[in-house]
């Protein structure tokens, strides 16, 4: 059964963390469907514009392996003060779905007060939102549960490996791998609980 994983985009989100993640986990011929919070394109923290496949009402009801929340900290904001977002991550958590933030994104997950005891990595700038006992500052992915979280940007290729590497195994993240030609995929996970 293939896999399938939805991108959600906010005015403001981080393009890299974004489009990263869709590219890889494409070529690991997971199903991705990019859904924007508003109708029509959405436009990055970088000024670079993106049409998503779909409104994200026209895929509420719809079943995803993994929730997938690229950062920027407009992007970020603006995925807070959705409900929809916070509805859907809720019944994704409940069917014990994947769910996966980078950047500032995983500040909505505290916000919403979801994954209450699970460990967390985040962009510098949003560290004093996640409680002190939970947070791996230092790491560029940490996996808790079903929680992939990622530090930054600069992290995006490995964020994107650790999501394939959980929704398909490891042989996934190697086929897409010789043609990508990271070095990144041999390093795995960085924290499991």
């Amino acid at each position: 059964m293939i896999k399938r994983a939805l991108v959600i985009l906010a005015p403001g989100f981080e393009e890299i963390e974004a489009v990263v993640p869709i590219d890889l986990l494409r070529r690991a011929k997971i199903e991705v469907v990019v859904a924007g919070i508003l109708p029509g394109v959405i436009t990055g923290s970088r000024k670079i514009r993106i049409i998503p496949d779909y409104d994200l009402g026209d895929v509420l009801e719809e079943h995803f392996d993994c929730i997938i929340l690229p950062g920027g900290a407009e992007g970020a904001e603006n995925l807070k003060k959705d409900i929809r977002i916070k509805e859907l991550l809720e019944r994704q958590i409940l069917k014990g779905g994947w769910v996966a933030a980078i950047c500032a994104a995983p500040g909505c997950l505290i916000n919403f007060g979801l994954f209450p005891s699970n460990k967390f990595t985040c962009h510098p700038s949003i560290k004093a939102e996640i409680p002190l006992s939970r947070l791996e500052e230092n790491s560029s992915v940490v996996v808790d549960g079903n929680l992939i979280t990622g530090r930054a940007a600069g992290s995006a290729i490995e964020f994107a490996f650790e999501i394939i590497r959980q929704l398909v195994g490891e042989e996934a993240v190697m086929e897409v791998n010789r043609s990508f030609l990271s070095s990144l995929p041999m390093l795995g996970s960085i924290r499991k609980e």
